[in-house]
Order: C-alpha cells, then structure tokens, then sequence
C-alpha cells in the first residue's frame, strides 16, 4: 500500500442504481480532473456537468464532478468525485478511464486511512463510521454517529490529557521542592486520578450495553417442551420459521432471526424445551439452550395456563414472564404476567412492548458517555488496571505513580491512534468497504 498512489473506488452502494459516486485520492490531480471534464480551468468545490469520454474519444457518460484540493477534503489529500449513472456497465468503463490514467483500485478502508494519516479523523473515528455503515435500527444509527462525529475523541483526549498532567505533575513532585508546585499537589493528583478510575470503570459497565446496542440484543424464548415456544416465535416475527408439532421436544436446535422492536435490532431464538431426556441429540439441543441462556439480554419464560405458577428460573437475568395458549382458559390473570395466543396473536403485541421497555432500560446506560467497542474494551481496561496501580501505589512513591499515569495515557492514546501498530491499524480499516 502505498500513501502517494492515485486510487479510487465506489463510494456509493454496489449494483444497479440511478446515481453512483466513484470517489479519486491522490496527489495534484487539478490535471486529472481538467481531462475527464474537457475543461480548460477548474474551481475546486464546484460541480461541473461533463460528456465524459474515453481515449478514443467515445462517450462513456454524461456526468457531474468536482475536485476538492489537499487539505480541504475527507481524505487530506487532492480528491475528484465523480457522479454517473448507476449502471454496473458505466460503473466499470469509468474505472477503466481511471486505470489508464495510472490509478489503481482502492483498498478496503484505504480512503479513511488517508484520512487518518492526515489527522482528519483518529480510530476513535474510524470505529464509529465502521459501525454506521454496519447500522440497521435508529439506535444503532445514533450510537454510531456520537463516535464518528467526534464526540467519543473529545472524551478520551479529554482523560489523556488530564493522565499526562497527572503524570508531569507527578514526576515534578520528585524534582521540584515543595514551595516550587503548587499547594497541596499530592493530594490533588490523587483525587484526579480516582476521579479518572471511576470515568473509565462507569465506561467499562457500559460496554454490554453498547455492544447489544450495535450487535442486536438477545432475546431467548425458553420453557419446557410443548408450551408453544416455536408458535410464539412465529407469531412475533409475522413468519413461519420454526417448526411446530404437538410431539414434545420437536425443537432440537436453536432458531434465529432478527427484528426491529422500537429502533432496536433483536436477535430472537427459539430454543429447545427444558427436560430430562435420554434422547441424544435432544440432549445436546438443551445443552445449546443453556448457552443461549448464559448469553442472553432478555429471557421470555413461557409456559401454559396449566403449568403450576414458579417464579422466574433465572432469577440473574432480564426476564418477562408469558403464559402461552391463552386462549384455552378463563381463569384468573395474575399481574406481572404477560398472556398471549401465538394461535390468534393475542398478547403479542403486549410482550413486544414489554421486550422494547427492557430495552431502552438497558440502552439508557450506554446514552452517555463513550461508546465502548471490543477493541476500546481491552485499552480502556488497560487505562484503568495502570490507575488503579497508581492509586494504590505508597504515597511517597510518586516515581511509581507517574509511570501509571503515563501508561495509562499510552492506552487512550492507542484508542485515538496516536500510539499504535500497524496491524492495529490494519485491522481497525478492513472494516470499512471500498470508496470509505
């Protein structure tokens, strides 16, 4: 990969379509723009109408272009976008144009990497447009966004800031005498960097919040055999997707599907009834249940109107109690229970409000603050495992307390990308498509 080459991809979506968006990085490509548009002189940030054509002088379409000049652009550097038509046909006789010219298909991810190496975006970033372009619901569009748009970077070079102050002062401490710093500059470090200890760990608590955010939350219906689990999941999604019997234990393995509910994305799972059974393959679809269980937001406990009333049995878990079948029994109603009829969709909608209310309960954890990521997780980790050891580090031993505090600022500083690798960086930029 090299940073000086020309590149260029689609920026807008793959196949066919009215308008596609073919975007060109490189360096001083005032030239290159003056040719695809046959125009003598250029304004950068203005669009022209353009008969764009080939080397032999054929059209290959009739387009609109403009050139933002380095560094007033996405990626830092000189930048052409081209709009055409959307067909795949066109889509490729401009790639060739650009080909010939000596430019060369991007990599995933290559525009933004740009971007970065230009500072016009850090990983923090980078990891909130890999989440946008992966989002799915409203929260997830929202979450992402408060990365992208640089609301997470002022967080963390907020802390990083502070830990490389706590740090000067720190080893200042050690060099400077007493009537030199500032009064009471011991204590005042500490409390700041308790206060930092606290940030990040309220931060880390988040994290399962934030990841059922982008990831789906999970919902597991569970219950014994024959309580009309596979009917209910049906019914929730409007499809038949799982199989229905009345023979006990027809569900053998877990069944998925996905579903907005309230701007949330679910991750839904029927799962195989609960009972004793020699039965191996049942066995092993129970012991699947059990897993889906353990990694379950939500659990919706079913049972019928004739099983005899226990409480939730999972007493740790998130869950909503439902009696099934419903429509079989004129009895009494007890409160906290939801009553549904997957036969005639009675009570559906009722346990549906009732899983988006447990939702946004979750969810309101994680509407402050950053949003933390798997490879946030680890770093932000890190930053509170190095505070932690400097407030736990004798009082007198400021040496101890600096390097802490300078490790810690190293791991934020990973985050943002001010310290890191290159197979960080590699990995952080796959995640975006080509044209980003």
């Amino acid at each position: 990969m090299n940073n000086n080459d020309t590149i260029f991809a689609l920026s807008s979506g793959h196949g066919k379509s009215g308008v596609a968006v073919i975007r060109v990085s490189g360096d001083d490509l005032r030239d290159l723009f003056l040719r695809i548009t046959n125009r003598k002189s250029a304004d950068a940030r203005h669009a022209y109408f353009a008969t764009m054509r080939d080397t032999a002088g054929d059209v290959i379409d009739q387009i609109v272009a403009t050139y933002f000049v380095a560094p007033h652009s996405f990626t830092g550097t000189d930048v052409i976008e081209i709009y055409s038509h959307g067909a795949p046909a066109v889509v490729e006789k401009v790639f060739e144009y650009l080909r010939n010219t000596g430019a060369r298909m991007a990599d995933a991810g290559e525009f933004s990497r740009r971007a970065f190496y230009n500072n016009k975006m850090d990983l923090a970033d980078v990891d909130g447009l890999a989440a946008l372009l992966d989002a799915q619901t409203d929260a997830q569009r929202r979450s992402a966004l408060q990365s992208m748009m640089g609301g997470d970077s002022e967080i963390y070079n907020s802390w990083r800031g502070q830990m490389i102050e706590i740090s000067a002062y720190a080893a200042a401490i050690l060099d400077y005498a007493d009537d030199e710093l500032p009064a009471n500059i011991g204590d005042t470090i500490r409390t700041k960097t308790q206060k930092l200890y606290d940030e990040i760990t309220d931060a880390l608590a988040r994290y399962a919040a934030v990841r059922a955010i982008r990831g789906g939350f999970n919902v597991v219906l569970t219950g014994e055999t024959n309580v009309g689990k596979s009917s209910l999941f049906n019914a929730m999604l409007g499809a038949n997707r799982a199989i229905v019997s009345d023979i006990p234990g027809t569900t053998r393995d877990v069944v998925s599907a996905t579903l907005d509910i309230g701007g949330y994305m679910v991750n839904l799972s029927d799962t195989a009834g609960l009972r004793e059974t020699n039965d191996t393959i049942e066995k092993i679809g129970i012991e699947r249940t059990q897993s889906e269980i353990d990694s379950a937001d939500i659990i919706i406990n079913v049972r019928t109107p004739d099983d005899t009333p226990q409480p939730p049995p999972h007493p740790n878990k998130n869950t909503i109690c439902v009696v099934n079948k419903s429509d079989l029994t004129n009895a009494p109603r007890a409160d906290n229970i939801i009553y549904v009829s997957a036969k005639n969709g009675d009570g559906v909608s009722e346990l549906t409000n009732a899983i988006r209310e447990k939702i946004s309960a979750i969810a309101t954890a994680a509407q402050n603050g950053v949003a933390v990521n798997a490879r946030t997780h680890g770093l932000l980790s890190d930053a509170a495992r190095e505070l932690k050891s400097a407030i736990d580090a004798p009082e007198t031993n400021y040496d101890i307390f600096s390097e802490h505090t300078r490790r810690a600022a190293d791991a934020i500083g990973k985050i943002l990308g001010t310290i890191t690798a290159n197979e960080v960086l590699d990995a952080t930029f796959s995640q975006l498509c080509l044209g980003k």
